[in-house]
């Protein structure tokens, strides 16, 4: 019972309140679960269940256009049942990461459990490459440079730029034609577990998305 207690309150810890360190992450943490390399071509399985899938009205919105580039962000608004009979349950997710021996990236398959229809399915790329060290690309040619960094034993994963690559050239979206600052926290828990955070925060409509999981490795 303690290790979702303890999941919920690193999870909810708004990351958008505190600054980015200017230092590094610690060498320790670079092999953090979801952060960690693998052998070229190989793949790594992790089941876990989602804890809250939340989104703003604005977010609602945010998700349903972004199915125009391949649906990279949660659709389901709320990942819990409550009853008074029926005791509160959660909506399963497997996640596979295979690195990626053409690039030297890893290649990210994401599958969560809806109530009802088939499981919603997002794909992306992590590279290690562009000014930052790393990118993801979520589909259609968009994608966003991001920033690491290390803060009370988690890895915190920033978005810096959004960019458009279109007929071999990279386009730098402005500011106002990307969705905010996306935040992904990767944190460690008890019996093995960790847990994960996806926020996004706009400048004017505040906290658009919040996804909290709990996860384990299960198998490589």
């Amino acid at each position: 019972m303690r290790a979702p207690v303890v999941a919920t309150k690193v999870l909810r810890d708004p990351v958008e309140l505190r600054p980015e360190p200017k230092s590094e992450p610690k060498p320790e943490l670079g092999d953090l679960r979801f952060s960690k390399r693998l052998a070229g071509g190989q793949t790594i399985v992790y089941a876990g269940e989602i804890l809250e899938s939340w989104t703003s009205r604005a977010g609602w919105w945010l998700a349903q256009a972004a199915r125009l580039i391949g649906g990279p962000l949660p659709l389901t608004r709320d990942a819990q049942v409550r009853s008074a009979r029926v005791p509160t349950t959660r909506l399963a997710s497997v996640v596979t990461v295979t690195e990626d021996m053409a690039s030297g990236g890893q290649i990210w398959t994401r599958l969560y459990a809806r109530r009802k229809g088939f499981p919603q399915v997002i794909h992306s790329s992590k590279r290690f490459a562009g000014p930052t060290g790393l990118e993801e690309y979520v589909g259609r040619g968009i994608g966003m440079t991001l920033t690491i960094y290390a803060r009370e034993g988690a890895l915190v994963f920033r978005s810096k730029n959004y960019f458009l690559e279109l007929f071999g050239r990279r386009l730098f979206l402005p500011a106002w034609l990307t969705p905010g600052t996306l935040y992904v926290t990767h944190a460690e828990l008890p019996d093995g577990k960790f847990s994960f955070t996806l926020q996004i925060f706009h400048p004017r409509f505040g906290l658009l998305l919040r996804q909290m999981a709990i996860f384990r490795e299960i198998a490589s």
